[in-house]
């Protein structure tokens, strides 16, 4: 099982890497351009793992209705992206929110419309409206902030913003698993996820603030130039914890909607690994919280 988990999680990293490295250099003053097809993809991928999870209880939304507003929501927040290849300006970071706000609101009246189209009597509305909701909101909402993330402040700035959530992020997961099976001795939710720890979560706590520090200290020159001014020590702590403790949470709720469902994985598409939401649990709360201290303006211009 290892064995597999470390050759798919290489085999999605190689590919990664370059794209980033792509969309830094040569992105026709438009970056992001050569990422935009992956939160596409990953959003897709995630409802239709999220609808397999809920058709295992029978609970079944009107799937085109999620998957248009999934689509609607993840391509409203594309559309700054674009922006300078159509001769706008770039978008604010904070603006950019404005794209996939009113998109997600479209999605809520598509449920309804879906549940318009096949009433047939009490019974059921309410259910497949909120669920419908839900899986935009878990998968696609939440994605979008990977893409205003990459819209913060100029070309280097942004890179460096994605790159940094990812690298600290994941570090923090692997910080945990290693910490809990080296020192686990008391379960942190022993019916949800029986193998997580306490002392793998304060693993991943000190790890993500470790790879912070260095990621600011010796990443960040390679990408914003030399002359990049590194946030102060208290600002990469603060991120570090923050993010941890966000992809914690991530992680868990993932879990927390797999048990309730009596699934170990939300697909077994990626032998070692699962579903594409058992790869971006962690990175699908991370984002949002790693954008706000981005945007807050405690660790760039």
């Amino acid at each position: 099982m290892l064995r597999w988990r470390l050759l798919v999680s290489a085999l999605l990293i190689a590919p990664l890497v370059g794209l980033l490295v792509l969309d830094c250099r040569h992105n026709f003053g438009a970056p992001g351009i050569w990422l935009a097809p992956l939160p596409v993809l990953f959003t897709l991928l995630g409802v239709a793992e999220v609808l397999d999870l809920l058709a295992a209880k029978n609970l079944r939304p009107a799937a085109w209705s999620v998957y248009a507003g999934a689509l609607l929501v993840i391509g409203a927040s594309l559309v700054p992206l674009f922006s300078p290849l159509l001769g706008g300006a770039a978008a604010d970071p904070l603006a950019v929110l404005g794209w996939p706000l009113a998109a997600f609101v479209a999605a809520i009246a598509l449920a309804f419309v879906a549940e318009m189209a096949r009433y047939q009597g009490p019974g059921g509305v309410i259910v497949n409206v909120a669920l419908a909701v839900f899986t935009v909101a878990y998968v696609a909402v939440l994605m979008t902030f990977l893409n205003a993330l990459r819209l913060y402040h100029d070309n280097v700035w942004g890179m460096a913003a994605v790159a940094s959530l990812i690298f600290v992020t994941k570090m923090s997961d692997t910080g945990a698993y290693a910490f809990g099976r080296l020192f686990g001795r008391h379960k942190m939710a022993p019916v949800l996820s029986p193998k997580k720890t306490i002392e793998g979560g304060i693993g991943g706590v000190l790890t993500a603030c470790f790879c912070a520090w260095l990621f600011f200290a010796t990443w960040l020159p390679m990408i914003a130039g030399p002359h990049a001014p590194p946030p102060p020590l208290w600002a990469c702590l603060v991120y570090g914890v923050v993010v941890a403790v966000a992809g914690a949470v991530g992680d868990l709720s993932e879990s927390l909607l797999k048990r309730d469902m009596e699934r170990k994985d939300s697909s077994r598409w990626m032998p070692g690994l699962g579903g594409i939401l058992d790869v971006l649990d962690s990175l699908l709360l991370a984002a949002p919280a790693g954008y706000f201290c981005w945007s807050s303006g405690m660790l760039g211009p």
